[in-house]
């Protein structure tokens, strides 16, 4: 009996969407060929799925709050820190401003330890109507990097902020389940 090596067989795949994948995936092998081949022969293969970008769960589900995951924040006439820690945070809740007299304002700030900078405010300059006001959803994800925090501002009384934060990455980006998951 004689043997003989095989034969490989190099088969044209047209798919766009995966062509799309591959130029999105890997954009140094862009420009390299214009269509996706396959072959009968093992070879070693590049993962395109989720799990191997690093995360195994849709990041409209890892960024979900938790009972154990979340911290709640209420905020009114005061500034408080809020985020204190490196990382990723979302931040969800809303903010009813309104004002007998004046103006009343609700912000967030991200701070160094020497300057504040302001990242989300809203407020109600009224006249002298008592009870008018706003109540605006908040919904936004803020990195803190060492040494930096974030501060929720009621400047008056009836700025309410109320909401809550959750870490859903690391410093250096590593995902932060929900607490509890996966049960």
């Amino acid at each position: 009996m004689t043997n003989r090596p095989s034969v490989p067989e190099i088969i044209t795949v047209n798919s766009e969407a995966l062509q799309t994948q591959v130029r999105d995936l890997l954009p140094s092998q862009n420009g390299f060929g214009s269509e996706l081949q396959a072959t009968n022969v093992i070879t070693p293969i590049i993962d395109l799925t989720r799990a191997a970008e690093g995360s195994a769960t849709p990041e409209i589900l890892q960024t979900a709050l938790a009972f154990g995951s979340q911290t709640a924040f209420s905020v009114e006439n005061t500034s408080t820190t809020i985020v204190n820690s490196t990382g990723f945070f979302r931040i969800f809740g809303a903010v009813s401003v309104y004002s007998a007299s004046g103006s009343s304002n609700a912000i967030f700030e991200l701070s160094d330890g020497v300057t504040d900078k302001e990242i989300w405010a809203a407020g109600y300059f009224g006249t002298s109507v008592a009870n008018n006001g706003n109540l605006i959803p908040f919904d936004f994800v803020v990195f803190c990097a060492a040494g930096q925090s974030l501060k929720a501002i009621s400047e008056a009384a009836g700025a309410f902020l109320k909401g809550s934060t959750r870490q859903i990455a690391t410093g250096d980006g590593t995902l932060v389940q929900p607490n509890g998951f996966p049960l």
